[in-house]
């Protein structure tokens, strides 16, 4: 198979079609895995969100007193504001975490000819989205809990998060392939990380910052996800279609181009595992 249809854009969608089923099968191997030993199992991953959840609420709303928006917000509204976003970095920061291992982690995977090697980083969304999705779910009965009601907004969430999803992938592939020649990408990996969590509109809302610097908020590529979760799950406001536009062809872009490095660096893996 010559390499330019290998690196080709939509041979990534005929590979994620191709091997859905392998990719499924290792997603829940990484799921019940993870909790395979314990005495609760995969129940764990869904009482440890409403336990963090908990802790959120009670540490900002009751310890802190602070409120989302000042004193008009809700007591209990910066938990929910802070866990929100917390969701978004997760989802980001564990699969990217996971990446530069991925390749000198399964050196079986690598020795078989015949195994796509490429959906490694596909599982790990996977497996990742799963327990995004469970976190997800605790948010929207949390805010009906308080509020009474959710708000019609939220079903545009995936799409919202949908070029999060790419760009997190196109970071895995890169990541995955140099983690393998350069082995202290591991560890700069979890510096960036923690430094993302405090450089993310978190535990504090972006108008609070000085609009001369606001704008480096922004570019950080969790900014936007973070505020546009909270706009369709919270807050009831409609996505941002242009700039959501604008940011879903920079993603497809990130996407393809760590998935072309990908496939232009493999060849070598088997040489340094």
């Amino acid at each position: 198979m010559p390499i330019s249809h290998q690196t080709h854009p939509l041979y990534v969608i005929k590979t994620i079609w191709r091997y859905r089923h392998l990719i499924w099968q290792m997603t829940k191997r990484d799921v019940v895995g993870r909790y395979r030993g314990s005495v609760m199992g995969i129940a764990w991953s869904f009482l440890i969100p409403i336990l963090m959840l908990a802790i959120y609420v009670f540490v900002f709303s009751f310890v802190f007193k602070t409120r989302w928006g000042g004193e008009s917000g809700s007591k209990l509204e910066f938990g929910l504001f802070v866990y929100a976003g917390l969701i978004v970095h997760s989802l980001f920061a564990e699969c990217v975490s996971k990446a530069p291992l991925l390749i000198i982690g399964n050196p079986n995977f690598v020795k078989k000819v015949l195994f796509p090697i490429e959906i490694l980083p596909l599982v790990t969304m996977s497996s990742v989205f799963i327990h995004s999705a469970l976190n997800v779910t605790v948010l929207l009965i949390a805010r009906l809990l308080i509020h009474g009601s959710l708000e019609w907004t939220a079903l545009f969430l995936p799409i919202v998060l949908l070029p999060l999803i790419i760009f997190t992938l196109g970071a895995s592939w890169f990541l995955a392939s140099l983690g393998t020649y350069v082995r202290d990408v591991t560890q700069l990996v979890g510096l960036v990380m923690t430094v993302l969590l405090f450089m993310s509109p978190i535990f504090y809302p972006a108008s609070v910052l000085p609009e001369e610097i606001r704008f480096f908020l922004f570019l950080n590529p969790l900014t936007f996800m973070i505020e546009q979760t909270r706009d369709v799950v919270l807050v009831g406001n409609t996505p941002a279609w242009g700039r959501l536009g604008i940011y879903s062809l920079i993603s497809m872009g990130v996407g393809w181009l760590g998935f072309l490095w990908f496939q232009k660096t493999r060849k070598g893996f088997g040489d340094v595992i």
